[in-house]
């Protein structure tokens, strides 16, 4: 048996998707929404008895390996590292000079979280920098657990560190972990001919992990007593926190820190608790609020919310929400709002973070999560105080934070009962608010259509078409499988994609499909069986629908490709085949 075979053997694939994804059953089969385009009614199905999954909406599908391979954005190798560890199967192991680029950044930063743990266990600077840690509240428990280090002091201490271990400089530089010396750089070091030098020094690291707990990236805040020290060097105010660049296995994008921890707290109390630090993060799970995960000081992005709709569309935002507000921040709730999240806001006391809650009083924590308000709860309450309604200057600012959010209101009723609201409150009539919610959407969709209208090209529209295309080709394939007697009846066939070619002529020919189409007929076959659970299918008039699609589509095509060859013809006067061109068009649009 293959390692690949005994992985699969090992795992079931229900399993393996649904620690990414919220799957419900239906029937036989699983169901969630798709994490690979947005999408509001579910079409991604997982199918435990063929052990594949299939997108009916975005046409995504594959087994366990391909999910992998999708949902963490890995070539082959990285997914069977992935799965070999899910299944307790141990890979024969390469030379260090085979593997690739992306594994070899894996083990580099696996050897640095390593290496600062050491140091902060075994150093005096180390020692320190721990005092510092438990001084926050965070306990040797949490430490360990979250793998705390330090970075020590050094030019070359880490890098000098991995190039015993086999690895080059430059691979490390790639990992994110070191800078390269530039020519006219002013930074000062003892080594004149140094090729480079850390990124991290002198700084509590925080190691930052994937969704299967691998580091991946680093978080590193400056100690006391090197803040000091290049204060007086430069005359200037050091950053506190530094993060690894994005890298090959690293996007701060995407990425959200303790998701690796977090991820089942929240499926099973479908929220999730957004805040802004490592520590606020490291301590609330001290204190067994775990569903919660930090942007590691980004803004809420679009890949950070697709990641976060495979576990639950209710968000808990702890972030600064001054009644300005940051514009990146605005943008990620806007996001959200538009992609259907349910989004509440947790109030904290003035100038405290979740830290610093925690560590006074963690019931008072628990307490703050429990009544966290409704974003248009908590603006309302927020620009009603901050600004006088009895003033038409007042109005507009009210009108200005309060009217985007309610525009973005999906459900009609709910957002007429803000609208409502909103009328009492700064004693205009709804009318008038209406009109104003109008505008704001007219103007957002001008945008959109602005932005997007020079993108759709030929080739775009030509894709489109080739999908619906495919998509009937798929159904008539899945149709002839369950029902062959229905193959005599039908003339030969052009289809869009090898795939569906070769197995029409398999079936038309009455032989037995190769082993390289298996996958694709057990996709047909999961189509089959939702199809049959959900509607009674008059199989007759199924197949000749499709039939007359196909030939429908057909007939555009020709028409397109003749239309093409009359311009040119055109263009070139070529009266003879103008007039060739026109009698086949006729021939084929009266047919």
């Amino acid at each position: 048996m293959s390692q690949i075979d005994e992985i699969k053997e090992k795992l079931d694939i229900v399993q393996v998707v649904s620690e990414y994804l919220q799957l419900k059953k239906v029937g036989a089969n699983y169901r969630a929404l798709c994490p690979f385009h947005s999408e509001k009614t579910p079409s991604f199905y997982v199918s435990p008895s063929k052990q594949i999954w299939r997108c009916f909406g975005c046409g995504k599908s594959g087994d366990i390996f391909k999910f992998i391979m999708e949902i963490e954005g890995v070539e082959f190798p990285e997914a069977l590292h992935i799965l070999a560890k899910k299944a307790g199967v141990e890979l024969k192991k390469e030379p260090i000079q085979k593997r690739t680029e992306r594994q070899r950044q894996y083990e580099i930063c696996e050897l640095a979280t390593r290496f600062f743990e050491a140091q902060l266990k075994r150093t005096k600077a180390g020692a320190k920098a721990k005092d510092y840690l438990l001084s926050r509240g965070i306990s040797e428990e949490s430490i360990k657990e979250w793998r705390l280090g330090y970075a020590p002091d050094t030019w070359q201490g880490l890098s000098d560190f991995l190039v015993g271990k086999g690895y080059k400089r430059e691979e490390i530089i790639k990992a994110g972990l070191a800078v390269k010396k530039e020519e006219n750089s002013n930074i000062q070091h003892p080594i004149s001919n140094i090729y480079s030098y850390d990124r991290f020094r002198g700084r509590i690291m925080f190691p930052i992990f994937d969704i299967q707990g691998n580091t991946i990236g680093f978080g590193g805040r400056i100690t006391e007593e090197q803040k000091e020290k290049l204060q007086k060097k430069k005359g200037e105010e050091p950053a506190k926190y530094i993060n690894t660049p994005n890298t090959l296995i690293y996007d701060k994008s995407r990425v959200l820190y303790g998701l690796h921890k977090a991820k089942t707290e929240i499926r099973e109390k479908d929220e999730v608790i957004l805040v802004e630090g490592y520590i606020d993060v490291i301590l609330s799970s001290q204190v067994s609020v775990k569903n919660v995960v930090s942007t590691s000081g980004t803004a809420l992005t679009p890949l950070q919310l697709q990641t976060l709709s495979r576990y639950s569309r209710n968000l808990i935002l702890c972030f600064d929400m001054d009644i300005a507000g940051k514009a990146a921040t605005k943008k990620g709730i806007d996001i959200a709002q538009k992609e259907g999240f349910n989004i509440k806001i947790i109030s904290l006391p003035e100038d405290k973070d979740p830290a610093d809650v925690i560590k006074e009083n963690p019931k008072k924590w628990q307490e703050l999560v429990k009544k966290a308000k409704d974003i248009i709860d908590f603006y309302f309450e927020k620009s009603l105080n901050n600004f006088d309604s009895s003033t038409i200057e007042g109005k507009k600012k009210i009108s200005e934070i309060l009217l985007p959010l309610i525009s973005r209101i999906q459900n009609k009723i709910e957002q007429a009962s803000w609208v409502q609201k909103l009328s009492k409150a700064i004693n205009l009539s709804e009318e008038v608010i209406w009109e104003e919610i109008k505008r704001i959407t007219n103007d957002h969709r001008q945008y959109t259509y602005n932005i997007n209208e020079n993108k759709t090209s030929a080739i775009q529209i030509n894709d489109q078409k080739k999908s619906q295309q495919r998509k009937i080709e798929e159904r008539l394939l899945m149709l002839l499988l369950k029902f062959p007697q229905f193959l005599p009846k039908i003339k030969s066939l052009k289809f869009s994609f090898p795939e569906g070619q070769k197995l029409f002529d398999f079936l038309k020919e009455n032989k037995k499909p190769p082993k390289e189409l298996e996958q694709f007929i057990a996709e047909l076959e999961l189509q089959f069986e939702i199809e049959k659970e959900e509607n009674e299918l008059d199989t007759k008039k199924e197949i000749q629908f499709c039939l007359n699609k196909l030939e429908e589509i057909s007939k555009h095509q020709k028409i397109e490709e003749l239309t093409k060859e009359l311009k040119k013809a055109e263009d070139q006067k070529d009266k003879e085949k103008i007039e060739k061109i026109l009698r086949k068009l006729n021939k084929i649009k009266k047919a």
